[in-house]
């Protein structure tokens, strides 16, 4: 596969499986807006690999999806080396990793949570979640960073709030995700809180969510809003042509949870989406900051020429 078709089937990837955030990309700069899709590309394309589906299992069960996660991994350590990279994605992945001096740290922690999901489908407490999600989304928004950019001299500050809102987005789709995440055979909802709160996997199954499931959600999406308040302060530590983009997907994002709220926590009566004429306003809101930023930077300051 080219380069460019790589680049391509990540961008698709990110406009059929991950709609608002899409939409959001739509903000950055053309040049930054291809790396973005290749890092949402590669995320969705390895959640594929370890997607658990028992009524539909093609894949050779656990061992097949282990030994494909080990193939992939293989094979993104000889295109980081210098190597030819294989698929229909990992020449983008490959190529925006070495563009941008993404830490293979990062990588690698992501790749974990993932190989963690062949095995463990339950966490005990929020404190075992964290750890999945220090892999599984707080890695991602570590790769961001180096393709947003930052001001000048605040690469390390804008780590922790990439964290922090990489976890918000992930318990974001944990709540609205309860009961495609069950039919997969996976709870993200720690089980020392469904015991505090009086809920069971039974009560998961059901199709409307019982008092106890709706306070137990109000309570984690609570903890949602947590890391979307910590990680706002680093918003502005991120290059002026991307900030439209982050604050346009804190915008939606955040607004799952006010449909999740305004459901009354109801996460198992249907899906919780932001409606499309909000999207179109969140859109059309950030979209001139996003167009002054890119004309800004096609500036070429006196003295530089």
């Amino acid at each position: 596969m080219t380069l460019t078709a790589s680049y391509e089937r990540c961008r698709r990837l990110n406009a059929d499986h991950g709609r608002s955030y899409y939409l959001a990309t739509l903000l950055l700069p053309p040049w930054k807006r291809r790396h973005v899709h290749a890092l949402y590309g590669f995320a969705r394309y390895v959640d594929d690999i370890v997607d658990i589906d028992d009524v539909d299992d093609s894949s050779g069960g656990t061992a097949g999806r282990a030994a494909a996660l080990d193939g992939l991994t293989a094979a993104l350590g000889v295109a980081l080396d210098g190597g030819p990279a294989e698929g229909p994605v990992l020449p983008a992945f490959a190529h925006t990793v070495r563009s941008f001096g993404i830490e293979r740290a990062d990588i690698e922690a992501f790749l974990r949570s993932m190989r963690t999901d062949l095995a463990v489908t339950r966490y005990d407490t929020y404190e075992d979640l964290l750890v999945y999600m220090e892999g599984s989304a707080a890695a991602i928004g570590l790769m961001m960073v180096p393709v947003l950019e930052t001001v000048p001299g605040a690469e390390q500050a804008a780590r922790e709030p990439a964290r922090e809102l990489g976890r918000a987005f992930q318990l974001t789709n944990f709540l609205r995700d309860v009961s495609e995440d069950l039919a997969r055979g996976r709870v993200y909802l720690p089980r020392r809180d469904m015991a505090a709160f009086g809920v069971t996997e039974d009560d998961l199954a059901g199709p409307a969510a019982s008092g106890a499931l709706r306070e137990l959600v109000a309570y984690e999406a609570g903890r949602a809003r947590d890391h979307y308040r910590r990680a706002l302060a680093g918003v502005e530590l991120l290059a002026p042509s991307s900030r439209p983009c982050i604050r346009a997907a804190y915008e939606l994002y955040g607004g799952i949870l006010h449909e999740i709220a305004a459901a009354g926590h109801d996460v198992l009566a249907g899906r919780a989406r932001v409606p499309r004429r909000r999207r179109a306003a969140i859109f059309a809101r950030h979209l001139r900051a996003a167009s002054a930023a890119r004309r800004a930077e096609r500036r070429v300051p006196a003295g530089v020429r």
